[in-house]
């Protein structure tokens, strides 16, 4: 008999149940929606809730408390769990997620839900930072481009003749690899 046992163990031991939820809280937390099991989003929604209840308060403390239960490695998750989500749910009592059915997956038919914050910023799924951190980079390369090109105009036009002279026999590779694939399917070798 399962007296006083409350949750789901998800066929996992303890640590790897913590682990798992640990991991979808992070994500829960940067992307603020993330799709995943029903089961596991039902369970999720008081481990992400309790988090965010102590986000409201900004204290070392809680700080330390956050960052210990979602281990190593969560400086920005936490960063963002004070900054962000603790002052935008500070006047709600509860309920700062929800979780809504999106069907069954199709390999194992298990159903699917979408876990999101309630009041949550729809531009925090997209990877952002990560786009603006490549656009600054290819700003950067064409910057340092354009300076080579200023000072070494010679060497950037035998440059491009040696890759004018380089497509051709790349394109005569090609038409010879076609013509082998096409006789070895006539002959079936």
């Amino acid at each position: 008999m399962r007296h006083r046992l409350a949750g789901r163990t998800f066929n996992r031991d303890t640590n790897a149940r913590k682990a798992l939820f640990i991991g979808l809280a992070k994500n829960l937390i940067e992307k603020e929606q993330i799709k995943t099991t029903l089961p596991k989003a039902k369970d999720l929604r008081s481990v992400v809730e309790k988090l965010v209840t102590r986000a409201k308060v900004d204290t070392v403390a809680n700080r330390r408390l956050v960052a210990s239960e979602l281990g190593n490695a969560s400086a920005a998750t936490v960063k963002k769990l004070f900054t962000v989500l603790g002052p935008r749910y500070a006047k709600r009592p509860g309920g700062y997620t929800r979780v809504l059915k999106a069907g069954f997956r199709y390999g194992d038919a298990a159903p699917m839900a979408i876990i999101e914050f309630v009041d949550r910023d729809v531009n925090a799924k997209k990877a952002a930072p990560k786009a603006e951190v490549a656009a600054a980079k290819t700003d950067e390369a064409v910057a340092t481009d354009a300076k080579k090109a200023e000072k070494a105009p010679k060497a950037s036009t035998t440059a491009t003749k040696k890759v004018a002279t380089k497509e051709p026999a790349a394109k005569k590779a090609t038409a010879a690899k076609k013509t082998v694939a096409v006789k070895r399917r006539a002959t079936g070798k």
